[in-house]
């Protein structure tokens, strides 16, 4: 009788803890879709977004007789392993090609991905940190990274006037991946905007031939 008592007691408390993971497994996975539906709104480009920037970007250009047939647009609200680097097309009012871009480590581990959700900006000298605004890319020169070419980077505003003196640089980096790699992120630098190889090899021609300044816009 007493076998019995305790073989039913050992049943109801396995059923019950049972239950108790179940609940615990159920609310996790909760969880998790909960976190996933809020950072979905950081890994994705809001077209309407660059719309918009593209058509300032548009009205700057002709006014500063930059190039008008396209620009870069970089939205760094964007995740770092997602892309958020756009050859933007004025003539088509539409993306052209996306890339993976890296951003500066500020005083994060360099080429690590540390913030590669909420980066940090600065145009202060030795700060490792990327700056925000629009940049005129100058002369094209040789590269000790990537596939060593370089676009020397002209600050048109406050936020980046110190582009130049920094040595920030437009250039390719063989540890940036050709695809996306969230939720990890790309590899950060001392703030210079670096793509991937393949991705420069893709630019490169149209800046190199460009009869007129590119406009860079780096915006969150």
């Amino acid at each position: 009788m007493h076998m019995k008592i305790l073989s039913g007691a050992f049943i109801l408390m396995v059923i019950a803890l049972l239950l108790f993971f179940s609940l615990g497994s159920t609310q996790t996975v909760v969880a998790d879709k909960g976190i996933a539906v809020v950072t979905e709104s950081k890994i994705k480009a809001d077209l309407q977004i660059l719309r918009v920037k593209a058509k300032e970007a548009l009205t700057f250009c002709k006014a500063k007789k930059f190039n008008t047939d396209f620009c870069i647009l970089i939205d760094m609200s964007i995740h770092s392993g997602a892309k958020r680097f756009f050859v933007w097309d004025f003539k088509g009012d539409s993306i052209q090609y996306s890339f993976l871009v890296g951003h500066g480590c500020c005083n994060n581990p360099w080429s690590q991905d540390a913030s590669k959700d909420s980066p940090n900006f600065s145009n202060v000298d030795g700060s490792h940190c990327s700056s925000l605004g629009k940049f005129k890319l100058g002369e094209r020169a040789y590269s000790d990274w990537g596939i060593n070419i370089k676009y020397i980077m002209h600050g048109l505003d406050k936020t980046n006037s110190n582009a130049q003196s920094r040595l920030i640089v437009f250039h390719s980096w063989e540890v940036v991946s050709d695809t996306e790699v969230y939720p990890a992120g790309t590899p950060e630098g001392w703030g210079c905007p670096t793509i991937s190889n393949n991705s420069m090899k893709i630019i490169d021609p149209k800046i190199k031939t460009s009869k007129q300044p590119v406009l860079m816009w780096i915006f969150k």
